[in-house]
C-alpha cells in the first residue's frame, strides 16, 4: 500500500496537483517526511496539509477488521476475489480455485521442467470464453527469453478443448487474443511496463504473464548489450567497486556475485529489479487480474549465509540437508523477490519424475503433485498432494532432469 499513487487516492485535485509538481508520487514519499516539511516543499498552508496526511494515512493505513467483516467484505466483492482456473483439479483445490486475482504467482523451476508449458496454458484459459470456464479477454504475455511458440499453443488449446479450436476461425480468434511482446532491453522493458498499465483497462487484459524475471538481469547476456546497462544501474544504487585487475563476472552470474560483494561489505541487499518488483505488484493489486511471473534457478553458494534464515540457514546446516535430501539449486532473484511473491510454485524432478510443490501459500498447506508434460499441457498423475516438511519446501531437485544447467553453463548431473 505503500507504493499506491498519489494521483489515485482521492485527494483534491488543486492538492494532488501540488504533490505531482513537486515529484512526490506514491503515498510512500508524502509519509516519509514531516508535515512542516511538506508544508515547506509544497508551499501551502498547515491546514492542506494535515488534511492531505490524515487522508494518505486512512487510505494506505485502514483500520483494523474482524475476521468476519473481512469474511463478508469478500463474500459480497467476490469478483474481485476470483481466481483463474488452472484445469489442474488438484492445484485448483489446494489454491481455493486457482491462480489468485491481485496477487504474484511465481513458477520457479530448472530448464527445461515445465514452466513456458504452464503458462501457455494458462494464456489460453484466460482468454476462453466465459461459458467454457474463461475469463474471456486478452493475455499479455512478455517473452524475455524468445520462448513463446504459437505451433505449441495451438495444438495444446486443440487437445484441451477441441469443442472450440476445431470450429472455424476459433483457433485464429483465441490465438490473436494473447498480445506476445519480446523487450530487446531492460530499459525498454522499464518503459513498457508504464505503457501496459494502460493497456490492462483498454484492451480488457485478464492476465499478465512474464516468462521470466530473472532473465531480465542473466538472459540479456546472451546478446552482450545487457552487462553495461546494470552494472549502470548497480552502481548508483550500490556502492560497488569494480577494479580494473579483477575479471567481470559473466552476465549469467552477474546477480550472485554483486551480491556476493555485498555479503563482504555489509552492505543491505538492494535488488537489481528492485523498482520493478514494487511496480508489478503494485500492478496486480491495482488492476486485480493474476499476474504469472517465471523464475530460474541457480546453484547455491556458501556466501548465502547472510540471507534469511527463513529461506536459506546456517551453510552447514544447509549443506547436510542438501546432502540428504539431493538438492543445490535456490530460486534466483533472491530474498527480496522471494517476499515479493505471494504464492510460488516450484516445478522439480526427483529420480526422473516431475513435481509440482505448492511451496509458498498463504491458503495451502506445502503440497507436491506428480505431473506430466502431454500434447494437452501439464497434467497431473494424481489430484492428492503429498504434504511437505522440513527443508524439502524450499529444497528444488534436479535428480534424472539432465536439461538443468547452473550459471556458469555446465550441466547438472
Amino acid at each position: 500500500m505503500a507504493n499506491k499513487l498519489i494521483s489515485e487516492i482521492g485527494l483534491p485535485k488543486s492538492i494532488a496537483n501540488i504533490f505531482a509538481a513537486r515529484n512526490i508520487v506514491t503515498a510512500k514519499d508524502a509519509l516519509s517526511l514531516t508535515e512542516f516539511q511538506l508544508m515547506e516543499l509544497l508551499d501551502v498552508g498547515w491546514a492542506e496539509v494535515t488534511s492531505a496526511v490524515a487522508h494518505i494515512s486512512a487510505i494506505v493505513c485502514p483500520p483494523y477488521q474482524s475476521a468476519l467483516s473481512l469474511m463478508e467484505q469478500r463474500v459480497k466483492n467476490e469478483h474481485l476475489a476470483g481466481h483463474l482456473p488452472t484445469g489442474l483439479k488438484g492445484l485448483d483445490e489446494a489454491l481455493c480455485g486457482g491462480i489468485p486475482f491481485g496477487v504474484l504467482t511465481e513458477l520457479v523451476g530448472p530448464a527445461g521442467i515445465g514452466k513456458t508449458q504452464f503458462c501457455l496454458k494458462l494464456s489460453l484459459l484466460a482468454s476462453l470464453p466465459s461459458s467454457y470456464g474463461g475469463l474471456d479477454g486478452h493475455v499479455i504475455y512478455i517473452d524475455v527469453e524468445s520462448k513463446f511458440s504459437s505451433r505449441r499453443l495451438i495444438e495444446i488449446g486443440a487437445k484441451s478443448f477441441p469443442e472450440i479450436f476445431l470450429m472455424k476461425g476459433m483457433a485464429k480468434k483465441m490465438s490473436g487474443r494473447i498480445l506476445v511482446w519480446r523487450p530487446a532491453s531492460l530499459s525498454e522493458f522499464t518503459e513498457r511496463l508504464q505503457q501496459i498499465k494502460v493497456s490492462l483497462h483498454q484492451n480488457e487484459v485478464k492476465l499478465l504473464v512474464i516468462d521470466s524475471m530473472a532473465a531480465l538481469v542473466s538472459g540479456f547476456s546472451r546478446f552482450g548489450s545487457i552487462f553495461k546497462e546494470i552494472k549502470s544501474t548497480i552502481s548508483l544504487a550500490l556502492p560497488i567497486v569494480f577494479p580494473k585487475s579483477l575479471p567481470l563476472p559473466s552476465i549469467a552470474n552477474f546477480t550472485d556475485w554483486a551480491h556476493s560483494r555485498e555479503c563482504e561489505q555489509g552492505i543491505p541487499r538492494q535488488h537489481p529489479l528492485g523498482w520493478h518488483v514494487s511496480f508489478i505488484k503494485s500492478l496486480a493489486e491495482f488492476s486485480r487480474i493474476p499476474i504469472v511471473v517465471t523464475n530460474q534457478v541457480r546453484s547455491q553458494s556458501s556466501d548465502e549465509a547472510c540471507q534469511f534464515s527463513f529461506q536459506v540457514q546456517r551453510w552447514k546446516e544447509t549443506k547436510e540437508d542438501h546432502a540428504r535430501y539431493g538438492s543445490h539449486l535456490v530460486a534466483a532473484l533472491g530474498v527480496h523477490w522471494a517476499h515479493a511473491v505471494t504464492i510460488r510454485l516450484v516445478l522439480e524432478a526427483k529420480s526422473g519424475q516431475r513435481f509440482l510443490k505448492v511451496s509458498k501459500s498463504p491458503i495451502s498447506a506445502p503440497l507436491a503433485f506428480p505431473f506430466d508434460i502431454t500434447a494437452s499441457g501439464m497434467s497431473l498423475l494424481s489430484d492428492d498432494g503429498i504434504e511437505l516438511t522440513g527443508p524439502d519446501i524450499n529444497a528444488i531437485h534436479s535428480q534424472g532432469h539432465s536439461d538443468i544447467i547452473n550459471f556458469t553453463g555446465e550441466s547438472l548431473q
